[in-house]
């Protein structure tokens, strides 16, 4: 009798597979070892096609997508962070009874404006769409003409002013409500009189950024602020990636800012589409006007009352937790990856944790002149096309450098982490 070919044998193994994979979902199973005759046992070749580890989700194996290691941090495009399990129950019993949003948007604003100790606050879809609602706030206020009339606005105040090394891709998202942005100063230093002679009666406000690795030789925010309140325009503030530590949540605001957008999907683990603005009541009340459920410019930027909710009871677990004790958690973390990779030679490896750059403990790893290995971008595409796929904390680094951020890597993950790291930094370009 003709034995199947290998290729054969896997194939029918695979469609097997498939087969069973979809009876299990079918009947809600939960794990791919199943112990209850409740549920149908697995091929006996199923370990070719899934392996009993989290990166083998049966939600994203459903639809063929390859669960990844995100050591990269709490990057959007490689799914943010984990969203807590109190926010995700908070949003299955919110999804089963309806709201008027107005009232919940107000009362989630109490909530916020309470945490971040400021007059107002509001729940946005994410920080970006914070952005947008922060420039149509400032050019259009709560005026339903001014409102109607955006992202077209001649005839109004529509001028943002923005520092040269504050500027980044997604400054678009100010330009996106009809700003016109007015850069000042070098990539290196700005003047106060640079902002001075910037203001004029078409200014709508002064942006300014807090993001890892922005240079800090510019101007402060207590003095864009002092200069700016003198000419009574607002300052308003981006710093989405910054939290934790949880005392910028207050921190901006009492340095001058007067309306601060963070995300609600990063440090803080509420859902990923979700962010939180906060400080002057007017110009809150202008971005609840603007934002969704009512017809202006933020319409498309819906805040399900799920999400809201999600959002602020994150919020609220996020605050009484133990920074501490969380830092140092990323801390071990961080010096396990390091002590893994110290001896490798040709490369420098430390735990690099401060206030501005790397907020969250991280592994950083620096290519010396002594270095023979691959290059740094063969690494990370073989880090990434591996299995399974792994991201680093790459962008805004020098070309020598790539970084290990353990706030999404969780115990089962750090040990797969090590491996795929070795291998790759190990491996010869023959």
């Amino acid at each position: 009798m003709h034995k199947p070919s290998t290729t054969t044998r896997l194939r029918r193994c695979y469609y097997a597979f498939e087969e069973w994979s979809t009876q299990q979902w079918r009947r809600k199973a939960i794990s791919p070892c199943p112990s209850s005759n409740a549920i149908l046992a697995p091929p006996k070749c199923w370990r070719l096609f899934m392996k009993p580890t989290s990166h083998q989700s049966p939600i994203y194996h459903k639809y063929h997508v390859r669960p990844i290691i995100n050591a990269a941090g709490s990057v959007t495009k490689f799914g943010g962070s984990r969203t807590r399990k109190e926010a995700l129950e908070a949003m299955e019993q919110a999804s089963k009874t309806l709201v008027d949003l107005a009232d919940l948007n107000e009362k989630a604003g109490e909530v916020i404006a309470r945490i971040t100790k400021s007059p107002a606050g509001f729940v946005s879809n994410g920080a970006a769409s914070g952005l947008i609602l922060q420039a149509a706030a400032v050019i259009a206020g709560a005026d339903p003409i001014k409102m109607a009339q955006l992202p077209q606005t001649k005839g109004l105040k529509n001028q943002i002013i923005i520092q040269t090394m504050h500027r980044f891709p997604y400054d678009q998202s100010y330009r996106a409500a009809g700003a016109e942005l007015v850069t000042i100063g070098s990539a290196r230093r700005t003047a106060t009189w640079e902002l001075e002679g910037a203001i004029n009666e078409r200014t709508a406000a002064v942006a300014f950024l807090f993001s890892p690795f922005t240079a800090r030789t510019g101007l402060t925010l207590p003095q864009v602020s002092e200069i700016a309140h003198s000419r009574g325009i607002p300052v308003i503030v981006d710093a989405a990636s910054m939290v934790p530590p949880r005392e910028n949540l207050t921190k901006y605001v009492k340095m001058g800012a007067d309306l601060v957008s963070i995300s609600g999907g990063k440090g803080i683990r509420g859902p990923q589409g979700s962010g939180l603005l906060f400080g002057r009541k007017d110009l809150v009340d202008a971005v609840s006007a603007n934002a969704s459920p009512n017809q202006f410019l933020g319409r498309g930027m819906k805040v399900s009352k799920e999400q809201i909710i999600g959002f602020l009871t994150a919020l609220e677990v996020f605050i009484q937790e133990d920074e501490e004790a969380e830092m140092n958690e990323y801390r071990r973390k961080a010096q396990q990856i390091t002590d893994a990779l110290i001896e490798i030679p040709g490369m420098a490896v430390s735990v690099k944790h401060d206030e501005h750059d790397f907020i969250i403990p991280s592994t950083l790893i620096t290519f010396d002149r002594s270095w023979t290995g691959r290059t740094k971008e063969d690494i990370l595409s073989s880090l990434a096309s591996g299995d399974p796929p792994v991201q680093l904390q790459s962008i805004f680094l020098p070309e020598d450098q790539m970084a290990v951020d353990p706030f999404n890597v969780d115990n089962e993950e750090l040990e797969v982490l090590i491996r795929r790291l070795r291998e790759e930094l190990l491996k010869s370009d023959l």
